[in-house]
């Protein structure tokens, strides 16, 4: 890849998509090259996959051109890389928590000295714009952090109160579920992969982690370093194939099942571990709302609003694609909103200057695509985009703002996934959380207003699990110390805060009886012993002791 390639949105290059260099048609273009050393690198850290041999190229989403060689894993490979983890895991188990924190404390300064690599393989990986992967590099930098100094606090025994005070002590514990079996997304895969992988090590666990085969680069370049940090050999396992060829293998032999993906796939995994009783968490799909209320500062509104749909290119499970603003400031939204999308930069660089960049998938490309199209076909307005871009890429697709979307259009309800967006005005409150809650999906949502009591009035009658207020999503996003997760078909179970943590773990009662037993005292009568167990629980009550 030689090339940076940027457009605005709403230009084109005229007759000759291939010929770039046209002055007039506005389209930067500069020699950039791949760092000399990534195939070499790819080759390196491609070693940390469990696998017999068999290997798979991927593509870069910017061009299409090769961009690496992976190895695929199969089933014996899967059970190899669990056996591994396990042996791995007998030993990790017994490390102080404050010493298993360590590696991790590294590998965030490692990380962040490091960062313009990272930073060039999610691009070359994805397709997304440098803005959006220093997002999933921040992230993970924060969360790994975050648990670190954490977690062995956290995770030292609690004390509780016994059945009998003094003679009863009672300690709570927590215990690592064993192996955990991971399965993490493409669109943000280093966010995802390791921000999840980071609270299951630190818990005493072992991972055995399936990142998305196209996206499993940066993934297995955070494996490697932090390895390098002094993480342990084994306890992070990584294999590569499709869900048809692996999955029910690497599910099956799993203590616990972490996934974030589709709903679809959710309920199949939820199915799965059932009949073993393996607990599961589930971050599932989205058709996130944004309300803005009538006294909201439509500029700021204006500029959440495109952050917030079309970062990076839509392909985001807490991205906004359901947009209610009040009809007094409707049109005045709409025209700013318009231009402001209009305005964004789209193209191949790696640099901050791009607003955005391309989907990641021809799959995602033909959804959007039929989306829009189909919307269009039944009667809704395209005010900005609606057309894709392969004189930018061959998966490029214009940001997109629509009006008019209805309930028999895919779009209205139906996850897409991309740079696009519905809007619609409303005339009471009460009826823009009714739109907003009108979904099967409880993922993220969004309120702007300047009156912030108002929006949390708002956001307490939204289902969904995460609620942004004067902001999209990053805010939910990037606060670690709060859980995030799904509600109704956007999944269950949580990621982040102290469930994040204690999900990978089991609760152990350590009860200790002193002094007496829990039975009657010599040669008393039950008879009396119960009535002075119901005078003792009179007496606690009254001196507060329960």
């Amino acid at each position: 890849m030689q090339r940076n390639v940027a457009l605005r949105s709403g230009e084109s290059p005229g007759a000759s998509g291939a010929d770039f260099g046209r002055e007039h048609l506005g389209v930067r273009v500069s020699d950039v090259r791949v760092h000399p050393t990534e195939p070499f690198r790819f080759r390196e850290i491609s070693r940390r996959v469990v696998s017999s041999g068999a290997e798979q190229e991927i593509d870069t989403p910017f061009t299409g051109e090769p961009l690496a060689s992976v190895p695929i894993s199969g089933k014996a490979d899967v059970a190899r890389a669990y056996e591994a983890a396990r042996a791995a895991q007998l030993t990790w188990a017994q490390t102080r928590p404050e010493q298993r924190a360590k590696p991790f404390l590294k590998f965030v300064d490692l990380l962040m000295e490091r960062r313009s690599e990272l930073l060039d393989i999610i691009q070359l990986e994805t397709g997304k714009a440098r803005r959006h992967a220093y997002e999933e590099l921040l992230d993970v930098a924060l969360c790994a952090l975050y648990y670190a100094r954490r977690a062995p606090r956290w995770l030292r025994p609690v004390r509780r109160q016994g059945v009998v005070p003094v003679a009863t002590r009672v300690r709570e514990a927590r215990r690592p579920k064993g192996v955990v079996g991971m399965i993490t997304p493409w669109n943000y895969p280093v966010s995802m992969g390791v921000t999840d992988v980071v609270p299951a090590l630190l818990a005493g666990n072992a991972v055995v982690h399936k990142p998305d085969t196209q996206t499993s680069l940066g993934v297995l370049w955070c494996v490697d370093l932090l390895q390098k940090c002094g993480l342990p050999e084994g306890l992070w396992q990584v294999v590569l194939g499709e869900p048809a060829e692996i999955g029910d293998v690497l599910i099956d032999q799993a203590d616990y099942v972490a996934f974030t993906g589709s709903t679809a796939a959710g309920r199949a995994i939820a199915a799965r571990v059932a009949p073993r009783l393996v607990s599961c968490s589930l971050e599932l799909g989205g058709k996130n709302a944004m309300i803005v209320c009538r006294d909201a500062d439509v500029e700021r509104a204006v500029r959440g609003a495109v952050r917030a749909c079309f970062a990076n290119a839509g392909q985001l499970c807490i991205s906004i694609e359901r947009l209610y603003v009040h009809e007094s400031i409707h049109d005045r939204f709409l025209r700013r909103f318009a231009e402001a999308t209009r305005a964004m930069r789209l193209g191949i660089e790696f640099s901050f200057d791009v607003d955005m960049g391309s989907l990641t998938f021809r799959r995602q490309l033909d959804l959007v695509t039929r989306h829009v199209e189909q919307a269009v076909a039944r009667g809704a307005t395209v005010v900005v985009g609606g057309r894709a871009r392969p004189d930018i890429g061959p998966l490029f697709y214009e940001p997109t703002i629509l009006t008019g979307v209805t309930a028999e259009m895919d779009l209205c309800a139906t996850e897409t996934f991309g740079p696009v967006v519905s809007v619609q005005p409303f005339t009471e409150e009460a009826q823009a959380v009714e739109l907003a809650n009108d979904s099967s999906y409880g993922l993220n949502a969004s309120v702007w207003t300047r009156d912030l009591a108002r929006g949390e009035r708002l956001a307490a009658r939204i289902r969904a699990g995460s609620v942004n207020i004067n902001e999209g999503y990053a805010a939910s996003m990037a606060s670690h110390d709060v859980p995030m997760g799904g509600m109704k078909d956007s999944g269950v179970g949580r990621r982040h805060g102290r469930e994040g943590l204690f999900k990978y773990t089991e609760v152990q009662a350590l009860v200790s009886q002193r002094y007496l037993d829990l039975a009657p005292l010599g040669a008393m009568s039950y008879q009396s012993y119960a009535e002075l167990l119901s005078a003792s629980v009179v007496l606690m009550k009254r001196l507060r002791i329960r």
